[in-house]
């Protein structure tokens, strides 16, 4: 197949239609790898490296601060939500098509900008990643971090996750356990010769029910935790009455929580249950406080908010970098069949780092 070209100098609504119009479902990036690739080479401002199907683009201008702004390039799978569009609707222009939210909508302002600021005054690498929307061992920055570290290394850094063209700040750390239940199976014609696994768990949902989240505070921002009962199996035959249930339950803390403190908390939640972690991810602290970051929100504009959910801010706050989430598009329509992104909110978000970048 041959490359698609990107033309990068075009208007922001009709380079991010191009970008949607390349299919790039998870672990099939190599087509919009080759076309980002390709549109960025032979700029004389930019060094480009590719890992895998990562691309990175960095400046080296010899300015004392580098920053980082990432996008990733997969989408979850297409719901009848391709070929693109554009559609006034409400008042303003939507662009339409899979991943116009999350997040073509950012990698194309980040494509635009860094094509056309060639001299920033700060250095800037441009990360355009592989496999963010599926189990993290396949994650295009995960594996930078872990093997290239030295590729991501900056000051500050920008994941242009969807936000409603406002600063996001830190994200909530997840996990998800597995709570059982054990019983004996038996013949369901005589079924009280078993013991039903499945009518066990009702105990379960019953301390879901009435679990009460916390309301975390941190820099003036509210991060609601919750903790929500996400599957649940049990049962090997209509005849046969069940010796296992499991209760597949997802816990979403405040960054100032450790994945070990919330598995402490989950253990205390679910006593007397077997349970199991099947993931765990620490979040990311907005560290408003820092001067990057209050640099960044004076020169963007806006009320900053919590993220709810987490993204990859977390990987740089490992790395003791500070990150926050700045990108166009509502976060609730990512994964929607009918996901868009305002043309108003690219523009804010391509005038915002715009102004950033050159002040």
């Amino acid at each position: 197949m041959s490359t698609p070209r990107l033309d990068l100098t075009s208007d922001l609504p009709d380079l991010l239609m191009a970008l949607i119009d390349i299919a790039s479902e998870s672990l099939q990036e190599q087509v919009i790898a080759d076309a980002v690739e390709t549109s960025l080479g032979g700029l004389d401002h930019l060094e480009i490296v590719r890992d895998g199907n990562t691309i990175v683009a960095r400046t080296n201008l010899g300015h004392p601060e580098r920053v980082v702004i990432g996008g990733h390039l997969d989408t979850v799978p297409v719901n009848g939500n391709m070929p693109s569009s554009r559609v006034h609707v409400d008042g303003e222009d939507r662009i339409y098509g899979l991943g116009a939210c999350d997040m073509k909508g950012g990698v194309a302002v980040a494509l635009q900008l860094a094509v056309s600021v060639t001299a920033p005054t700060r250095d800037v690498t441009w990360i355009f990643y592989e496999a963010e929307e599926i189990d993290s061992r396949y994650n295009g920055l995960r594996r930078l971090a872990q093997e290239r570290p030295d590729l991501i290394a900056g000051d500050f850094a920008v994941l242009m996750e969807p936000s409603n063209a406002v600063v996001e700040a830190g994200c909530q750390g997840t996990m998800r356990v597995e709570v059982s239940t054990s019983g004996v199976r038996s013949h369901s014609a005589r079924s009280w010769m078993g013991e039903n696994a499945i009518h066990k768990a009702d105990e379960i949902l019953v301390r879901l029910t009435a679990y009460q989240p916390r309301e975390v505070e941190i820099d003036g921002l509210v991060y609601r935790e919750g903790l929500s009962a996400v599957g649940i199996r049990g049962g090997v035959a209509g005849n046969v009455i069940p010796d296992e249930c499991v209760v597949s339950v997802n816990y979403r803390f405040a960054p100032t929580t450790s994945s070990a403190e919330g598995e402490a908390h989950l253990r205390e939640v679910f006593d007397g249950f077997d349970l199991t972690v099947a993931d765990a991810v620490d979040g990311a602290l907005p560290g408003l406080s820092h001067p990057a970051a209050i640099a960044f929100i004076a020169a963007v504009g806006g009320e900053p908010s919590p993220k709810f959910g987490w993204t990859d801010v977390a990987r740089f706050s490992a790395l003791g970098v500070p990150a926050v989430n700045f990108g166009p598009g509502n976060p609730s329509l990512a994964h929607h069949h009918n996901e868009f992104a305002p043309v108003g909110d690219l523009t804010r978000v391509r005038d915002g780092l715009l102004a950033w970048l050159t002040a």
